[in-house]
């Protein structure tokens, strides 16, 4: 059974001077943010020209997924947007998922750049192995089908769990949409019925 939690905590490096919002305030953040991601999808596009050893190549895109879901879960989340997220298992047996964000005073500490980066780079690489599963099975190369499922896995895993933090916790996705939907429907309505 899966609870959601959404807590207001304080999170690691809330302490830092604020800068200009413009600026990268965690360039080393925002490097590795993006290394670990795009070194993968590299690694994936040249492995026939770097490697000839099927299992190297396999390795090392999946350690380089390993080191991208850790440093954005762990790191980069926390410092470039000020939100993380989890799972725990309590001594019973269930199964919690926790949905931080900072608090609203502490807001100022995000520079814009670093929000930028964070998002752009959590949206777009998953797509990027959307179309490697499609283009693996379209052109047969079946043996590197786990590969490509791990890091889309993988990806849309920190996906799906910033995006909970960033739109709340115990909010449902498929209501919002609805929501949303049913807003965008009312609008447009109203606009007719306004028309003279």
């Amino acid at each position: 059974m899966l609870r959601q939690d959404s807590q207001d905590a304080p999170l690691f490096g809330e302490e830092d001077a604020t800068l200009r919002k413009s600026k990268i305030k965690h360039p080393l953040a925002s490097f590795f943010h993006l290394f670990f991601r795009t070194s993968a999808i590299v690694v994936y596009l040249l492995c026939d020209m770097l490697s000839s050893q099927f299992i190297v190549c396999m390795v090392t895109i999946i350690l380089l997924l390993s080191c991208d879901f850790w440093t954005v879960k762990n790191v980069s989340g926390r410092l470039l947007v000020g939100l993380r997220w989890w799972n725990q298992v309590d001594a019973e047996g269930k199964s919690h998922w926790v949905f931080e964000s900072r608090k609203t005073d502490r807001a100022n500490l995000i520079s814009s750049a670093d929000s930028r980066i964070f998002w752009l780079g959590l949206i777009v690489c998953p797509v990027f192995w959307v179309v490697f599963v499609f283009s693996t099975i379209f052109s047969f190369k079946i043996k590197w089908l786990a590969v490509v499922i791990m890091g889309l896995v993988l990806q849309w895993a920190n996906l799906y769990g910033y995006v909970r933090c960033k739109v709340g916790g115990k909010s449902n996705l498929s209501n919002m949409a609805k929501n949303y939907l049913g807003v965008q429907i009312f609008k447009q309505a109203m606009k007719k019925t306004e028309r003279p």
